[in-house]
């Protein structure tokens, strides 16, 4: 492995010869120069991982360089080195970039040797770190979200305008359209980037539970708590806690979730004292909230809080045309450990974009590791498919027309007007059910059924 290069700037000439013979016998690759002008020089013609510079030079100081070190090179690391140290310096150097301040002394050179191995160090985690950083936003930002269809770029431009402020957010859709990729991309596109993402299914935890989980508790707070144990909003801290299944939260961590959004603070269980938090919330449900809150379920006042920004996913049948792409890219996945297999046939795609995908892209991702696993290598074909029931293509109804014509709008509207009333009555006047029937974004439906006056039986 190669070991780092280091930038020695002090006007000392016999100091800074010394100081390099040093490093250069750790092994190190080492540059020294005498003034600001030509570090700044060597620093835009090449790549350095450590400066050790002089506090006190002729025209531009120290302190001067290490800022103007930065603006080249913000991950730089630097070592202040003087021989008329003072506190107020020290608090300058380091608030100007400096990783550490360190006495100049001819006779304790070689105790520059461990400062430097640590200095090293944290560049090496910073670089690390950003490195994690930038898999992470790959993973989980815009371009992971795979599709180029209508549906999905209304919903995709919804992340874009609200990913950088601190509005909370309501992802909407049926289980397994993604709705966590979106909360990412959310958290990833945001300022808040850089802390945690903290994701918790408020239905996967049984209720005397969840409040711990969420909130927190201290010893002794109930049988088996042993020790204090800090909560998801704490551990959220600085960044973006997502509440998965928020419709399945009981009415009781209900008022309590609108304390913390409203007063952004909370007890831990079975503690008195009160604790801040600066957390963005994003929650998701695949149930009708409003429908919950008509039948009291559900508290209004939390939904108002939380639907800030709705962001509605759309399920896979509703952006068939993204079903192609998608495929490929679970295959390409799976091609990692398996790749003796070529590809999809023309046939066997065009029957998966016909299947209605019940379970959405969840369901894309297991069928398609399934098919791998089975396959193992050549082309998949149409009858390497599991039974996919009907296509999508439905018969229409034949209409007569008679010599005299028809009213063609008129009858198109009545027709229309009939297949909702039959999928509301089917459902129990549930839209987002009714809208599944119909094949409809539930926004559609709702709009189509306030201007036809549709209304339920009395």
């Amino acid at each position: 492995m190669p070991r780092a290069s280091i930038l020695i700037v002090d006007d000392d000439a016999i100091f800074r010869a010394a100081l390099r013979r040093f490093i250069e016998t750790e092994g190190f690759k080492v540059v020294a120069v005498g003034d600001a002008e030509s570090a700044l020089e060597r620093i835009e013609a090449r790549h350095f991982d450590l400066v050790l510079t002089d506090l006190r030079m002729p025209g531009v100081d120290g302190i001067e360089v290490l800022r103007r070190i930065r603006n080249v090179d913000p991950d730089i690391v630097s070592i202040v080195i003087t021989a008329f140290g003072s506190p107020e310096r020290s608090i300058e150097a380091l608030e100007a970039g400096a990783f550490w301040f360190i006495e100049k002394n001819y006779e304790r050179i070689a105790t520059f040797g461990s400062l430097i191995e640590k200095a090293l160090e944290l560049r090496a985690l910073r670089s690390s770190n950003q490195q994690l950083q930038r898999q992470l936003e790959l993973r989980y930002g815009l371009e992971a979200i795979i599709g180029e269809s209508a549906a999905l770029h209304e919903s995709l431009e919804v992340v874009r305008k609200v990913a950088d402020t601190d509005a909370t957010v309501l992802v909407t859709g049926e289980s397994g359209v993604g709705k966590e990729l979106f909360a990412r991309a959310i958290h990833y596109n945001s300022r808040r980037s850089e802390h945690a993402f903290v994701a918790i299914n408020c239905g996967a935890i049984p209720e005397e539970l969840l409040e711990s989980e969420l909130f927190g508790h201290v010893r002794g707070a109930f049988t088996g708590a042993i020790r204090d144990r800090e909560g998801r909003f704490t551990a959220a801290h600085g960044g973006t806690i997502f509440l998965d299944e928020i419709g399945d939260m009981s009415p009781v961590l209900q008022t309590k979730l609108l304390r913390v959004l409203q007063e952004r603070e909370f007890e831990p269980v079975g503690s008195s004292k009160t604790e801040r938090v600066d957390v963005r919330v994003v929650a998701a449900t695949n149930q009708d909230l409003q429908a919950m809150m008509r039948e009291r379920r559900f508290r209004e006042d939390l939904y108002f809080r939380l639907s800030v920004v709705p962001l509605h996913v759309p399920a896979l049948r509703d952006r068939r045309e993204d079903i192609p792409m998608l495929v490929e890219h679970c295959l390409k996945e799976q091609a990692r450990e398996h790749p003796g297999i070529e590809g999809i046939t023309s046939a066997a795609m065009k029957r998966l974009v016909e299947y209605e995908w019940p379970g959405n892209v969840r369901e894309m991702q297991g069928m398609v590791q399934r098919l791998v696993l089975m396959k193992r290598e050549g082309w998949i074909d149409e009858s390497d498919l599991p039974d996919l029931g009907r296509p999508h293509a439905t018969a229409v109804p034949r209409v007569p027309v008679p010599p005299e014509g028809v009213n063609f709008a008129a009858l198109v509207d009545e027709l229309e007007t009939d297949l909702i009333r039959q999928a509301l009555e089917a459902t129990g006047w549930n839209k987002n059910q009714a809208a599944m029937l119909l094949g409809l974004k539930r926004t559609t439906l709702v709009e189509k059924i306030r201007s036809k006056g549709i209304q339920p039986p009395r």
